[in-house]
């Protein structure tokens, strides 16, 4: 009897120890993490491709350097200026260090005649050839012009790039370095190796701590009524910028993106794509992608979000299919109708839905959305991960008792603030119990901090000062510690897609992890916090 007593003791110590250990395993466990890239846009500070011609606005967009009656190409270069003159911003009001200062190379096809502005000075010409100096301004801060003034309509001027100075070593992508000097093996120069390098170091460098890339904004899907595969974004267009609904990086860009950074690419379908779009699309990435790597697949973007050109076409398209009689629920359902559709044809593509990641998703403040989403048409049989944005911030309605920083800070942790970290947290809680009810995993297409003034318009308005530097203050990284330790413990250490890349700060948001992809981790709270969970 005492020898049993002493054996089942030995055991219930041992499994007690046992016990102890899985805890505190899954304690040190650490959520996998994700970053959404950037609009293509001349003012991203991400700058992800090493021509930075590829970030510059559309000519035709540019109402104060463009003028005259022009006529452009297929790919939007001027064919014929008509006596007028075309110009564009390359960079504008990206923060001194985002790039390199010194000696740019300018090349081009064609006859013509280029003049740069700003903080660029021509330093050499040659045809087909031209050296530009840029700097930052007194402002700190780059702002760059290019202007066509004169160009041979028989052999128009096109195809111009602008690329940096100095390259990279060949067994190492993911740093510049100025000269062949800097490089044991074989150099690669930006000027001659830029259609094989495409990516700026800088970026790849950033990005490749992230395991999944969402290409949602890089993609350019938002507002985009494309419904052809011939409507996506071209290798040879001039520049991958514009306005919404214009812009898009194509998909082979993605592609190579996922991998050289072998991360796991999470691809947003326009919202109106016929079948042979998405299927050409999976086609693409079945044919192209790393095969260890395994896509996510979503339908467009929020489109509970009135907000969004889809959000009014599921609505939409869910009436004139008598999906239901309330227009929002006929939307919630048309989305998840279509979104269905888009996965079969990927599953067909791909012979089945094990090497995809098929993703539905919902508002983070409705586990009821949640539960309708996943209950029509039996979705949750279906899918592999519902999505959910969970950020934190200062409601509308509570943006009036913002006086310093430090009461930003105090507001994000009252929880009569409808979206302070412990509500944030409460709404996780019951966003789990619905995908637990369903057996699905929740995931994050979008997170972290979401500190807004709507009704403003300008970086000067109140509150966006105080707004901005809480984002730029210490605190925040003991609150992004907390936010994604407690994302982890809830959800089990699932999926968080970071908003976003690196990105100056501005009325409509600080957005980005960072202001600019090159800003010291000891100026990026939000970054040195993230840096913790890699």
């Amino acid at each position: 009897m005492i020898l049993t007593i002493l054996r089942f003791s030995t055991f219930s110590i041992l499994l007690m120890f046992t016990l102890l250990f899985s805890l505190n395993l899954q304690a040190a466990g650490k959520p996998l993490l994700g970053i959404n890239t950037n609009e293509v846009m001349q003012v991203d500070s991400s700058v992800p491709f090493l021509n930075l011609f590829k970030q510059a606005l559309p000519f035709q967009e540019s109402r104060r350097l463009t003028k005259g009656n022009i006529i452009y190409d297929h790919n939007g270069w001027p064919r014929n200026l008509n006596g007028g003159v075309a110009g564009t911003n390359l960079i504008h009001w990206l923060p001194a260090g985002t790039i390199p200062e010194g000696n740019y190379t300018v090349l081009y096809d064609g006859e013509g005649t280029l003049q740069y502005g700003d903080d660029a000075t021509l330093v050499s010409k040659s045809q087909g050839r031209e050296v530009i100096n840029i700097r930052s301004g007194q402002d700190k801060f780059f702002k760059v012009t290019l202007k066509i003034i004169k160009s041979n309509p028989k052999n128009y001027l096109r195809n111009i790039r602008l690329l940096p100075p100095g390259g990279i070593c060949a067994n190492n992508p993911f740093k510049r370095v100025p000269n062949q000097r800097a490089c044991r093996g074989n150099y690669l120069a930006f000027e001659k190796h830029y259609d094989t390098i495409l990516f700026n170091p800088d970026y790849l460098n950033f990005m490749r701590d992230f395991k999944v890339i969402r290409f949602m904004n890089m993609s350019g899907i938002t507002r985009n009524p494309m419904t052809s595969w011939e409507q996506m974004p071209r290798m040879t267009q001039a520049t991958w910028a514009g306005r919404e609904g214009v812009r898009g990086a194509p998909l082979e860009v993605m592609v190579k993106l996922a991998n050289q950074l072998n991360a796991h690419p999470w691809f947003n379908i326009p919202h109106a794509a016929d079948n042979n779009l998405v299927r050409q699309y999976a086609s693409y990435v079945k044919q192209h992608l790393r095969p260890n790597l395994k896509p996510y697949i979503e339908y467009t973007n929020e489109t509970w979000n009135s907000a969004f050109l889809q959000a009014q076409y599921t609505k939409t398209m869910g009436m004139k299919q008598h999906l239901d009689t309330n227009r929002a629920h006929a939307g919630h359902k048309f989305y998840v109708k279509r979104s269905l559709e888009v996965m079969r044809i990927w599953e067909q593509v791909y012979g089945g839905h094990q090497r995809i990641t098929r993703v539905l998703s919902g508002f983070a403040a409705s586990p009821k959305m949640t539960e309708l989403l996943l209950k029509y048409q039996n979705a949750y049989q279906h899918i592999d991960a519902f999505a959910i944005a969970p950020y934190f911030y200062i409601h509308q309605r509570n943006l009036n008792q913002i006086t310093s920083v430090p009461s930003i800070f105090k507001l994000l942790r009252d929880p009569k603030n409808p979206y302070s970290l412990g509500n944030v947290y409460k709404m996780l809680e019951k966003q789990m119990a619905v995908v637990r009810k369903y057996k699905v995993k929740l995931i994050a297409y979008e997170g972290g901090q979401h500190l807004i003034a709507p009704k403003t318009r300008s970086i000067r308005d109140y509150p966006n000062p105080l707004l901005i530097g809480a984002n730029r203050a210490d605190p925040m990284e003991k609150v992004y510690i907390e936010y994604l330790q407690n994302w982890g413990r809830i959800t089990g250490n699932s999926l968080m897609t970071l908003f976003s890349s690196p990105k100056t700060y501005q009325f409509y948001g600080s957005w980005g992890v960072k202001e600019h992809i090159n800003q010291p981790a000891n100026k990026a709270p939000k970054y040195r916090a993230i840096k913790r969970f890699f």
